[in-house]
């Protein structure tokens, strides 16, 4: 990784923007950042009959940390707790929640269900008074739950296995992760049990408190599988309208049966084919099937570059089904890490980056922008701006200020530094200790069966007994 310098190297804009030329590269860019009130990152955005206080948001960030029943803990409380003390205003979807038990990621995953229902209500107002205390006013903060099924990284047993959920037969899917030859999709009528399944968890977080609840399509998981089940028979494969009838009738079931409540669609936009470690540890694609590579939404054929038809095609559903919130993702953290969250430093069962992550952000920021000129009145969040460390402030209020977003969302920065938006929205220097530096340690502890944290920069987590385990695993 000689040829990658680290961002903390990169020690004045000259340096940054000198580092983005050699790479070949471009992202919007301010040398000079503006606190509130008049600083772009502080100005408030109404959507869905509410104000948003400003641009920051904080993007769903899971624990590992539930109860076995679904519920959250201490741990999780906590996580949460910090999100609200942070001064973010968009708080998306909070963490991901299975609406049913084999969907779960792992079987610590949150899980909502009518026995759970009472203590993510108090989650949520955890947050809230955590908000009103640190930042007083809590009108124009808007919160929401993300609901998913993770679909073929289903791990929801004590065994931690995984016990996949599949839409199709993958042709490298399949294989990569050890689907059984006679594992059966699912069902058209399945299916439809599990819109079933969305509707009611919609309903439970609408009587939780929750202004809007996120239906996951996103980084390999079920709902982003829909959305490539080009090769699926039936009423949900095939044609794109067929291919987007679960979004279509989700959304239908909760107009229907949680009236009220907000509706908003994390996407990855665009998709690669998977990714494995090279002879040198570096990451390569996968060869390359016969005919191309038909299984990446947002993806061009080649396996490795993108066309954003379908995924503009999918932004103009969203305005047709009045769903005004968009969160824009790309790939996944199971199969190409390095385009879905760039990094330096891959996690324990990842590869070498094959590009200087700093490519993939700009990737990110571009893909963005394109699908924010394309539906200009859609709320859109972008995502995969940790690797920016430092210079993350500087390219977040320009990426706002010429509407190549509309909020700023913050991943695993938001585990090791809650608290950015306050200090860049009052002006006050950066906690330069506490800046993640994609260590992925965040990922690495749930791949190994611990709960995710930030064990390198948060003292917290520096203190429990999985940094000693992390520790020794990593060497």
């Amino acid at each position: 990784m000689a040829e990658y310098r680290r961002i903390a190297s990169l020690k004045t804009a000259e340096d940054f923007l000198s580092r983005l030329a050699a790479l070949g590269i471009a992202m919007p860019f301010d040398a000079d950042l503006l606190p509130a009130p008049n600083g772009p990152l502080a100005q408030p955005f109404a959507v869905a009959g509410r104000m948003i206080g400003n641009r920051f948001c904080v993007l769903p960030m899971e624990g590992w940390d539930g109860t076995a029943d679904g519920r959250p803990t201490e741990l999780t409380f906590r996580r949460w707790r910090r999100f609200g003390a942070g001064g973010a205003k968009l708080i998306w979807g909070g963490e991901a929640v299975a609406v049913r038990a084999d969907g779960r990621a792992s079987p610590n995953e949150l899980l909502l269900t009518e026995e759970t229902l009472p203590s993510f209500a108090s989650l949520r107002e955890a947050l809230i008074d955590e908000h009103r205390q640190c930042h007083g006013r809590v009108d124009d903060l808007l919160v929401g739950l993300q609901l998913t099924h993770s679909g073929r990284f289903a791990r929801p047993r004590e065994h931690g296995r995984l016990e996949p959920v599949i839409l199709y037969r993958h042709p490298i899917l399949d294989r990569k992760f050890h689907v059984a030859q006679g594992h059966s999709p699912l069902t058209d009528g399945e299916v439809a049990r599990l819109v079933d399944d969305f509707v009611r968890a919609a309903r439970r977080a609408q009587r939780a408190g929750f202004d809007f609840i996120d239906v996951k399509h996103c980084h390999g998981y079920l709902g982003h599988e829909f959305l490539s089940a080009v090769d699926r028979p039936g009423r949900y494969g095939g044609s794109f309208d067929n291919r987007t009838r679960f979004l279509r009738e989700v959304a239908a079931g909760v107009r229907a049966e949680a009236p009220g409540l907000a509706v908003g669609v994390r996407i990855s936009a665009v998709d690669w084919i998977p990714f494995r470690a090279g002879p040198d540890g570096r990451g390569e694609p996968e060869a390359l099937p016969d005919g191309g590579y038909r299984h990446a939404f947002g993806g061009d054929g080649t396996g490795v570059g993108a066309d954003l038809t379908e995924p503009r095609a999918f932004l103009d559903l969203l305005e047709s089904l009045d769903i005004r919130l968009a969160c824009i993702a790309v790939g996944s953290p199971y199969y190409n890490p390095h385009i879905q969250r760039p990094a330096l430093f891959p996690p324990s069962d990842g590869y070498l980056p094959p590009e200087d992550p700093l490519v993939g952000v700009a990737r990110q920021i571009a893909i963005t922008a394109d699908l924010k000129r394309h539906a200009p009145g859609l709320m859109v969040i972008g995502s995969g701006y940790s690797y920016l460390q430092e210079w993350l402030p500087h390219i977040g209020q320009a990426v706002v200020r010429t509407r190549a977003a509309d909020f700023i969302g913050l991943g695993r920065m938001a585990l090791s530094y809650p608290e950015m938006p306050a200090d860049v929205l009052s002006g006050r220097p950066l906690r330069r200790k506490q800046i993640c530096r994609t260590f992925s340690d965040c990922t690495t502890a749930p791949r190994n069966g611990m709960v995710s944290g930030c064990y390198p920069l948060d003292p917290f987590y520096k203190a429990r007994e999985e940094a000693v385990r992390l520790t020794v695993l990593k060497r």
